[in-house]
């Protein structure tokens, strides 16, 4: 344990990586954690549409998403390889797919209501479904180019910058979110609508930072970032090969997640509202997870890059040891605190009473969050080292088949066929979690990863200290 501490790729290597990036989920988490507990303290229609239309969001955003986040694993593997002028052209293929991507999910917009009468939810709740979707979507352009422009950033290895810039968005929009929802400090109250102009302004501040820190004098030199802003279309196509896949698995797994909620808010509203709120106490282990995973998906790149795939192996062995004891943690205050958890969402107009029902069904939801969580780990350090190196295709496949196959289809018949409550479809969640985690390793430990590439075959430079010296901002 001591010796893998200091080795290359060992532990202080990926928490070094890896920590800024958990900060920087970190500070989202704590975005959308706050986001919905106001939500909640407003009131529970706000709560109940919140989450729906935020994941159906999130669902249509996250393709484009997971296209433009794959120019991380471009960068990682030019750094690797010592090619830094391609490094400034990575950069500007992920910058016009995020802006091609834009003008796509403005269009999404406008078919917000015919979307939320699908779910068959309450006519109040429908109606506050479409105004939360109508401006997350509007607004998702800044969300893709700053994520685009973050590339520039953690493909390097350079994440304190990535952190930094993600606590200044959060510092802006949790007190605007209070504001706006609430109506204080001289600003309208707009209830859930101004929980999604908060969210829009917050993605705004962190792109305009961004392109002042990318965009300087240093890094337009070393980078090329002026010269190299051109449009290839080999390099976009190679993008498009890799990167579409990943995005296709993130789409097809929010896609299965918003399917459920769907499905749940037919067994009624309090069931639709735990649900809910598992979700939102959840993002506390997962959002920060994401993190290790870029991590663990930038040092495995940048493995490849240099040509040594064995550094990849001890990186992916270094981020589960670290993650896996963070997970544990977490599921332990799930188990020991579950009621203390469901009362921060308690709106201010509830009574003790009233609530408790909701509580004690949390508590039991909270324990399948627990017992998923462990395996949750495998399933995203092992699937982020294998896409780091170019594995995307198997990715996909896993996540479209065992998504389908082990949870929305039981879901959807134990619900409208065996009349199976809540904890009937929570049992179909943790088995999905539980074996993808298993598949992935078992991809991992395959080898196959190792003779992938995803950057155009050149002779490698073996680098022990890739990329060029610079400070994080």
């Amino acid at each position: 344990m001591l010796k893998r501490w200091s080795i290359p790729n060992g532990y202080k290597d990926v928490l070094r990586i890896s920590l800024p990036l958990v900060g920087s989920m970190a500070s989202t988490t704590v975005m959308l954690f706050t986001d919905r507990m106001f939500l909640g303290w407003y009131s529970m229609d706000a709560i109940a549409a919140a989450t729906p239309a935020g994941l159906t969001a999130f669902m249509f955003t996250c393709f484009f998403l997971g296209v433009v986040a794959y120019t991380n694993t471009f960068i990682a593997q030019y750094t690797g390889s010592g090619e830094h002028r391609e490094v400034g052209s990575a950069l500007w293929q992920g910058i016009y797919f995020a802006l091609f991507s834009g003008v796509i999910l403005v269009a999404i917009a406008f078919t917000a209501e015919p979307i939320f009468k699908l779910a068959n939810h309450p006519v109040e709740v429908q109606r506050l479904e479409v105004i939360y979707f109508e401006i997350l979507m509007t607004g998702a352009i800044f969300s893709l180019l700053h994520d685009a422009l973050a590339c520039f950033y953690s493909g390097r290895g350079l994440t304190l910058t990535i952190m930094i810039v993600s606590m200044i968005g959060a510092a802006v929009n949790i007190p605007l979110d209070y504001a706006l929802i609430n109506g204080k400090w001289g600003f309208p109250q707009l209830g859930i609508a101004g929980a999604a102009y908060a969210t829009v302004l917050g993605h705004s501040l962190i792109l305009l930072l961004y392109i002042v820190l990318v965009f300087r004098p240093g890094n337009i030199r070393a980078f090329y970032l002026v010269k190299e802003c051109k449009l290839k279309l080999d390099l976009f196509k190679r993008l498009m090969k890799f990167g579409v896949p990943a995005g296709i698995s993130f789409f097809v797994e929010i896609f299965a997640f918003t399917l459920f909620l769907f499905m749940v808010g037919q067994l009624g509203k309090m069931e639709l509202a735990a649900t809910n709120i598992t979700f939102a106490i959840n993002m506390l282990a997962f959002l920060p997870m994401i993190g290790f995973s870029i991590g663990t998906s930038t040092l495995v790149g940048q493995a490849i890059g240099r040509g040594r795939p064995e550094d990849g192996v001890v990186a992916t062995n270094s981020a589960l040891h670290i993650c896996f004891c963070y997970m544990v943690s977490i599921a332990l205050i799930y188990l020991l605190f579950p009621e203390w958890l469901f009362t921060l969402f308690k709106p201010d107009y509830s009574l003790g009473a009233d609530y408790a029902p909701l509580v004690q069904m949390g508590r039991v939801l909270l324990m399948f969050v627990a017992a998923y969580s462990l395996f949750d780990t495998g399933n995203i350090i092992f699937a982020a080292a294998i896409k780091g190196a170019g594995d995307t295709r198997f990715v996909t496949w896993t996540i479209a088949s065992m998504s389908t196959g082990l949870m929305v289809i039981p879901v959807y018949v134990s619900i409208q066929y065996f009349n199976g409550g809540i904890y009937l479809a929570w049992s179909f969640i943790t088995a999905y979690v539980c074996l993808i985690s298993f598949i992935f390793w078992w991809r991992f430990k395959q080898g196959k990863w190792k003779s992938m590439r995803v950057i155009e075959p050149r002779p490698v430079i073996i680098l022990e200290n890739p990329g060029i010296p610079t400070t994080e901002i």
